[in-house]
């Protein structure tokens, strides 16, 4: 059987699954990792040892045993029910073929997480990750610190266009909007919904919009803007010619509503 060769960025791929990445270094590894059979081979064994912890549910004690061990400890009445948690047995665990090395780190801290969960009951109904709503504004909240808006800074939306080309795996549709008063100040790569995407930054009198964009999963066509609110910000979202738009910034809903519809309008 041959055996893949090593691959320096494999020791990345536990920390993009944990959002350890900033987003240009998470949208590079992405992108390399489509590629490259270690990190992928690497990505998709991360993925099935949460997918065990998950998995593992947690039981309540029987009533009679709940009830013999509180009259042992002398305390009657109801209490908090003790739940206890069912493992899986070993036989369900893989060790990593990819690397020797880093499969010991990585199963060295599966194990630690999985001490974790057995410890702490989750709550229910809490979301396992926030949804992406919650992800747009925290890319824009981020992409706000200093030196971190823009990578290609630029009003020629000639200049930003081909800027992303070779960065993301689709052609992402730029417009001047700037007699319209929203005028393009340039672009950057980001990485939400677990894919790199492209960032066009607008600008409407001091507020910065940030439209994000990529490929829609369904290729569907959403005219109508949709609008939502988060953290103080407003988004608005909608598809088009195969592609997912998220506009958010601080802006009030009015002009965030004018953008978008302004923005499908232009040639």
């Amino acid at each position: 059987m041959n055996e893949l060769p090593a691959c320096d960025k494999v020791l990345l791929v536990q920390a993009e699954l944990d959002g350890e990445l900033d987003a240009a270094a998470a949208a590079t590894l992405a992108l390399h990792r489509a590629g490259c059979a270690v990190c992928k081979a690497a990505a998709a064994e991360i993925t099935h040892a949460r997918e065990l912890m998950r998995d593992a549910a947690y039981q309540p004690m029987p009533e009679d045993a709940r009830a013999r061990l509180l009259d042992r400890l002398g305390l009657p009445g109801p209490r908090q029910i003790v739940r206890q948690q069912t493992v899986r047995p070993t036989s369900a665990w893989r060790r990593p073929w990819w690397s020797v090395g880093a499969g010991f780190g990585l199963g060295a801290a599966c194990a630690a997480a999985l001490a974790v969960l057995m410890l702490i009951p989750a709550e229910p109904g809490l979301p396992e990750q926030s949804g992406l709503p919650e992800q747009i504004v925290s890319g824009h909240i981020r992409a706000l610190q200093p030196g971190h808006l823009q990578d290609v800074a630029s009003e020629d939306r000639h200049t930003v266009k081909p800027w992303f080309d070779g960065r993301v795996d689709f052609a992402p549709p730029v417009k001047d909007l700037a007699a319209q008063r929203f005028p393009l100040t340039g672009g950057r790569l980001d990485y939400l919904a677990g894919r790199p995407v492209a960032a066009l930054v607008y600008q409407r009198d001091k507020h910065i919009i940030d439209l994000f964009v990529w490929p829609a999963v369904d290729g569907g066509t959403v005219e109508a803007p949709a609008a939502a609110q988060r953290q103080g910000y407003n988004l608005m979202h909608w598809t088009k010619n195969g592609m997912n738009f998220w506009a958010v910034s601080d802006v009030e809903p009015g002009q965030l509503k004018e953008f978008a519809e302004r923005w499908q309008a232009a040639p």
